[in-house]
């Protein structure tokens, strides 16, 4: 089971209305985020401040035993909730979370307390791993007021993912695009608007990883693809075997639109893929191996 914390209790000043509330793709953005994670994370915590009202969702609600501790309390308090042993941290106002860049933090967590992306020389707390071995840390933190949740990463053994690793999942890095004034919830909306139509001309950037036969076949771990807008899982074999011609006629087959028989093709950590003419979305990351592997 992988759990996952949202943080809405903020004060939402600058903005000037709650965040989470905000009308977005046609329902709450804390709804639109909660729907977004689901079919990574079974356990899904949002922590709010005390009486905040919050939409029905199906998760768990846990509140703030004090009111507006920073991200350092959101992040204890939904810590001290989750059912596992490890949880992604987010805000309620991240509104273009890329589950590929989430998978790739996520499976980055092995050896470590915390996993936390370093994006435009800043560190994000709140696009985060963290095990729940780090609560004592972050009480002993709100004891002494520090609020601000870098102050642990110095404390524990923490992965830094540094950019060049997340510009291969997320190459403009939407994911760390956050709403704090009306002008920001502005942008988002045509952002949002803007995703749903393809300009003529328009690209997008998926990464393949190879494992196991697939792996020494192409001597390479993995590629980026850069392919037309939109593009389908046949147009990334076909990439795939003109980069990788080793893999043609062994992993890839003759024609170049599918895998050969026992390999199998895995999107976002979340799903298998057996339809040539299912679509690949920008920040995409597959995996290609052998059943046998």
């Amino acid at each position: 089971m992988l759990s996952a914390v949202i943080l809405a209790g903020g004060r939402s000043s600058r903005m000037g209305t709650p965040k989470c509330m905000l009308p977005f793709d046609g329902e709450p953005l804390i709804l639109h985020i909660v729907r977004k994670l689901q079919p990574l994370f079974t356990d899904i915590v949002v922590v709010a401040s005390p009486g905040q009202a919050l939409p029905p969702m199906p998760v768990t609600v846990v509140h703030d035993a004090v009111a507006y501790q920073g991200p350092v309390g959101g992040i204890y308090y939904g810590l001290r909730a989750v059912n596992s042993e490890w949880a992604f941290v987010t805000s309620c106002d991240s509104a273009f979370l890329n589950m590929a860049l989430i998978s790739y933090l996520v499976a980055e967590r092995v050896d470590f307390d915390v996993v936390v992306p370093r994006w435009d020389n800043r560190l994000q707390p709140l696009l985060a791993m963290y095990r729940k071995t780090v609560v004592p840390f972050l009480a002993k933190q709100l004891a002494n007021g520090e609020l601000r949740p870098v102050h642990l990463f110095d404390k524990v053994s923490t992965r830094y993912v540094d950019e060049h690793e997340i510009r291969r999942l997320d190459p403009q890095g939407q994911s760390f695009f956050n709403m704090n004034r009306p002008e920001d919830y502005a942008d988002a909306l045509t952002r949002w608007s803007e995703k749903s139509v393809v300009a003529p001309g328009a690209t997008l950037c998926c990464t393949v990883e190879l494992f196991g036969t697939a792996r020494m076949t192409a001597q390479t771990r993995g590629i980026t693809l850069t392919l037309p807008a939109p593009a389908t899982v046949a147009q990334v074999y076909r990439a795939l075997a003109e980069k990788l011609p080793a893999l043609k006629e062994r992993v890839i087959t003759a024609d170049g639109d599918g895998l050969a028989e026992g390999y199998a093709c895995n999107v976002n950590g979340l799903h298998f893929v057996g339809s040539m003419s299912a679509p690949v979305n920008d920040g995409d990351s597959i995996a290609v191996f052998s059943a046998d592997d």
